[in-house]
């Protein structure tokens, strides 16, 4: 993935509705699920419409750790297995402290790593790394394995010990 395709998808990601401002009472459970892979599920069955998923996740909002599609009149309840984002890709310009990470979901974000963008790393009930990035609002991303061993190839070690990456000024540690 290129930066030119990167700062496009940041484009897109400048259209997120303002659902921070959307207060509309519970309608129900709609049985939608976002599985660990990021993909979308209504009913059981694959959503296929990368569009349809791409309106879904600009609409998703978290609270109290429940997720909802929400409109400025309703607001349903989903099932998220663990993450409803997922980071599939990373772009790297510059190096050490001047570096500057890009992220991209599988769902049209776009993001900088950065103070607003947090990138945090904890331990699965398997013991593996479990990367998670701040999107937007109290929404995270899973990060892809893939990009994860990315972020490990250009890790650096810090005055103490610890592995991390640079972006946007920030240290992220990686453990």
């Amino acid at each position: 993935m290129s930066i030119e395709s990167i700062e496009k998808q940041m484009q897109a990601s400048a259209k997120i509705p303002p659902v921070h401002k959307w207060t509309p009472a519970l309608s129900g459970d709609i049985d939608i699920r976002v599985a660990r892979d990021g993909r979308w599920y209504h009913d059981g069955d694959l959503i296929k419409r990368e569009k349809l998923v791409q309106l879904f996740a600009s609409i998703l909002w978290r609270e109290n750790d429940e997720y909802f599609l929400v409109t400025p009149v309703e607001k349903w309840r989903i099932k998220v297995d663990e993450e409803p984002l997922l980071v599939v890709a990373a772009e790297r310009q510059g190096e050490g402290s001047g570096a500057q990470i890009h992220f991209a979901s599988s769902t049209g974000d776009s993001f900088l790593l950065d103070q607003q963008h947090r990138l945090f790393v904890d331990v699965n009930e398997a013991g593996e790394p479990r990367p998670v990035v701040r999107v937007r609002y109290e929404l995270d991303a899973l990060i892809h394995r893939n990009v994860y061993y990315q972020l490990v190839e250009w890790a650096e070690q810090s005055i103490d010990g610890v592995y991390g990456v640079w972006s946007a000024g920030e240290f992220f540690p990686l453990s």
